[in-house]
């Protein structure tokens, strides 16, 4: 039986311990479980949560290493799997998290056929398709993060060029969360109008801001090693949407059936996000250009699929 506002995070890493510091902060959840095959990694993170309860909204922490933890759960987010090493190709990555999150998965639904899943383990698109067929449940209910974050960094790099706040600006970055996503400009609007056709259109300092977006994860990572502060914002803000049954529309990677003339993989376009899942309830009119952007990007998801 689910247990309303009860959230398990399976992976105590950078991103999954600062997701859970989000949604404690925020007051997301009523449980926050904080699953790793380390124990004492997700016990310290727990005990540090804990330890400011007195100033956030209450939320009841829990911890462990036990599939058990799993039950109940309205929402479990994976973060869990291995990082990227120096000479490492990204298919041998693949390979290694392909793996962890099958297990993962087989693991929560061993116990739970009733949560929602969200992915977010990298390479995010790919393993959302991964977790999908490993767990037997309707794709509304396995999605990953997909281009919400590099939607986000689109959205304030162009706010931060046109003197506009974030919120204000409609545009999403699609395929691929990594380097053959791009931005679907002909469905970008600010303010209510089309951002083609508005007095800010710039087309270079556009495409710069493109280019800064997809760039913005290495440069973090050559300065801090890691991204995680942002994606754990994105996390909290996902789970309040379920919780919350907002129904707001965020670019997930979703298992696509048919969606842009394509099937048999996952990759980041707008989606319905509420207490059920995820939808996709229309498609974006993307242009002839964009449309072959998008084909490349599954070529490249689904080529890693092929690989497993």
């Amino acid at each position: 039986m689910i247990q309303p506002g009860k959230v398990v995070v399976i992976g105590a890493g950078f991103v999954g311990s600062t997701a859970a510091y989000a949604m404690l902060i925020e007051g997301v959840a009523r449980e926050i479980v904080i699953l790793d095959i380390h124990k004492e990694k997700a016990e310290g993170e727990a005990l540090d949560l804990e330890h400011g309860m007195q100033f956030v909204p209450g939320a009841k922490m829990s911890f462990g290493t036990d599939y058990k933890l799993v039950k109940g759960a309205q929402i479990v987010v994976i973060t869990a799997g291995a990082n990227q090493k120096p000479g490492q190709s990204r298919r041998d990555l693949f390979v290694i998290n392909a793996n962890i999150v099958k297990s993962i998965v087989k693991s929560v639904v061993a116990v739970n056929k009733e949560c929602i899943i969200l992915m977010v383990t990298n390479p995010v698109d790919a393993l959302t398709y991964v977790a999908w067929k490993a767990s037997g449940l309707p794709r509304e209910r396995v999605f990953g993060s997909g281009t919400t974050l590099d939607t986000a960094r689109l959205r304030f790099y162009l706010g931060e060029m046109m003197g506009v706040y974030p919120q204000g600006i409609h545009a999403y970055m699609l395929g691929e969360h990594g380097d053959s996503e791009f931005p679907g400009w002909s469905a970008a609007s600010v303010g209510g109008v089309d951002l083609q056709k508005s007095k800010v259109w710039n087309t270079a300092k556009m495409e710069q801001a493109a280019l800064k977006t997809k760039r913005a994860a290495y440069e973090i990572i050559s300065r801090k090693g890691a991204t995680y502060y942002a994606i754990g914002l994105v996390i909290a803000r996902l789970v309040r949407d379920m919780l919350d049954d907002t129904r707001s529309i965020m670019p997930l990677s979703m298992v696509l059936k048919g969606e842009y003339g394509l099937n048999g993989v996952s990759l980041g376009v707008p989606a319905v996000l509420g207490a059920s899942g995820a939808q996709i309830k229309q498609e974006l009119p993307l242009n002839a250009e964009e449309k072959k952007k998008l084909r490349i990007s599954a070529k490249i998801i689904k080529d890693l699929i092929d690989k497993l």
